[in-house]
């Protein structure tokens, strides 16, 4: 099992001190990897699944965070969980991630897109809400295209991207391409990670048996269209509080990540917890 840490900026607050010291201290106690979230923007009476949330909480932008956290950390994989890819001009976007990727010498590897939930969130960012599934897959087709390309550049013609011979450049570093996570709690988001992710990570909302039937459904997707269903990763959220028997039974039903969080907003309690995780789990001590 592999572990990583969210750190939620619209609960925890932005504080570089407190981000620093967190994502050290989570590299310190052996955990794989440091995740942040994204919404673009909010607005009052929003919810967040069924939990209302203060209009002003201040969720940062994730790959600014990450970009933060990889300055002052030197083993930790950086994360989204997730980015809303919908939002975001993958032009743009492909040079953004491999920048963040060459610039933490190849830790940009656990990019978990989403396709949002707020039908005024997208509204914002100008997009048809009932198109973002749509334009998520064209998005990780083309942030594929153009970080797999040459100098001779590379062309797409979608239904909502199009260009004609690009180079992006800087490339991932030294990779042809970044793994993509796909995080959702449809059976449409399974079906995407079958077809174009590397992994799937399951989103709140949904029983164990949704869960179950939606990694089944990834698999099954991924080997219709030819791909290995078995090498596709299965993250999930976990919590600060699990023992190694609630770990196991997760392992024994395929999780390969999972992710928590600390409970608590002071900086010196987030720390306890990390290390008591830590040390219950046999996570490597530095």
């Amino acid at each position: 099992m592999k572990y990583g840490v969210v750190y939620h900026t619209g609960f925890f607050g932005i504080e570089p001190e407190q981000v620093t010291a967190v994502a050290r201290h989570a590299e310190e106690c052996g955990f794989e990897s440091f995740f942040t979230t994204e919404h673009i923007a909010l607005y009052p009476g929003v919810k967040l699944g069924l939990t209302p949330i203060a209009p002003d909480t201040p969720i940062a932008d994730p790959l600014e965070v990450l970009s933060f956290v990889a300055a002052v950390t030197e083993r930790l994989l950086l994360g989204t969980s997730v980015l809303l890819l919908p939002f975001h001009q993958p032009v743009v976007l492909a040079k953004r991630l491999a920048t963040i990727d060459q610039l933490s010498r190849g830790r940009m590897r656990l990019f978990g897109i989403g396709v949002g939930a707020l039908a005024k969130e997208a509204e914002a960012a100008g997009v048809d809400f009932h198109t973002r599934g749509r334009r998520a897959d064209e998005a990780i087709d083309v942030l594929r295209l153009l970080w797999a390309g040459d100098a001779d550049g590379v062309s797409y013609d979608g239904e909502f991207y199009s260009f004609t011979d690009l180079c992006s450049y800087p490339k991932p570093y030294q990779a042809s391409t970044l793994p993509i996570h796909v995080g959702g709690s449809s059976p449409a988001a399974a079906r995407r990670a079958g077809l174009r992710g590397d992994g799937y990570f399951p989103g709140g909302g949904v029983t164990d048996e949704q869960r179950t039937a939606q990694v089944a459904l990834m698999r099954e997707t991924a080997r219709a269209a030819g791909r290995d269903g078995d090498a596709l990763e299965y993250t999930r959220w976990g919590n600060i509080a699990m023992t190694v028997d609630d770990v196991a039974g997760l392992a024994a039903e395929g999780v390969d990540r999972l992710i928590v969080s600390p409970a608590s907003a002071d900086l010196a309690e987030q720390k306890k917890q990390l290390s008591d995780f830590a040390e219950a789990h046999g996570l490597r001590q530095a």
